[in-house]
């Protein structure tokens, strides 16, 4: 399948693949995406199997992802940076085809979710958000995401892209639910080993995220030892929003850095 994918940056310029998480788009990462552009960097962002503009239609496998992410952007050696599931993703991708992948960002990973917090995420995505009002989303997305310090004019820029007006009137996200919560099952499943990626990798994590990484943050450094940078931002989960000044510099400085490790 062919992914709808949005760019920023000269095409000459190396490439950034950025990952969206589930309930999430492409334009996500307009923001990140325009600063790493006047850096020179090229930068695309595919919205995932079952959002926004992609096909909607199974499977939704981890797999099936990774096909569509590599027909769909190319096989170009690149860095490639995800955001919760999104980063599974990448990390999925750095086991799977080592070749494509120059250097890893995992913005507040979801590697691997606790079978119960994977269980509440999965019955939590089967209801359906829809709201009467353009503000009322905006007020409840507030509530439900435990945002820390988010501009409102950023997550209004960010939701009129993702909201839609359905016939009945009412506002819904362009996401389909049955994907949303196959990819929470996917979450629950063991990722491929750390010492399988032995690729640089920064890693930034949410101060106030609800999402710990406490249980594989010390296999991740015995792992990959100082090819591993951790940063800890002023935010919850969602650091693009809550410190996207914080999580731009950090990412801009690593990936300044074009060294590639080899691989063991």
């Amino acid at each position: 399948m062919r992914l709808a994918v949005h760019g920023w940056g000269d095409a000459d310029g190396p490439l950034l693949v950025c990952l969206h998480g589930v309930t999430g788009h492409g334009r996500h990462f307009a923001r990140l995406g325009a600063r790493l552009a006047r850096a020179g960097r090229r930068v695309v962002a595919p919205d995932l199997l079952g959002h926004g503009n992609s096909p909607w239609e199974p499977p939704w496998s981890i797999a099936a992802h990774l096909d569509a992410l590599v027909a769909s952007v190319g096989d170009e050696p690149a860095a490639w940076l995800g955001h919760s599931f999104g980063a599974r993703l990448a990390h999925e991708l750095a086991a799977a085809r080592p070749e494509l992948v120059r250097r890893l960002v995992l913005l507040d990973p979801a590697l691997l979710l606790p079978a119960h917090v994977a269980l509440w995420a999965a019955e939590s995505g089967r209801a359906d958000r829809s709201y009467a009002s353009f503000a009322e989303a905006i007020e409840r997305r507030y509530e439900e995401s435990q945002l820390h310090g988010a501009p409102r004019a950023l997550l209004q820029e960010e939701l009129r892209a993702h909201l839609a007006l359905g016939e009945d009137g009412r506002w819904r996200y362009r996401y389909c639910q049955s994907a949303v919560v196959t990819a929470y099952s996917e979450m629950a499943s063991a990722p491929p080993p750390f010492a399988r990626v032995r690729v640089p990798t920064l890693l930034v994590l949410g101060a106030h995220s609800y999402l710990s990484y406490e249980h594989l943050l010390d296999d991740h450094r015995a792992a990959l030892g100082d090819l591993l940078r951790v940063v800890t931002v002023d935010g919850g989960h969602t650091v693009l929003w809550d410190a996207l000044d914080e999580t731009a510099e950090a990412v801009a400085a690593f990936l300044a850095d074009e060294r590639v490790a080899p691989r063991v």
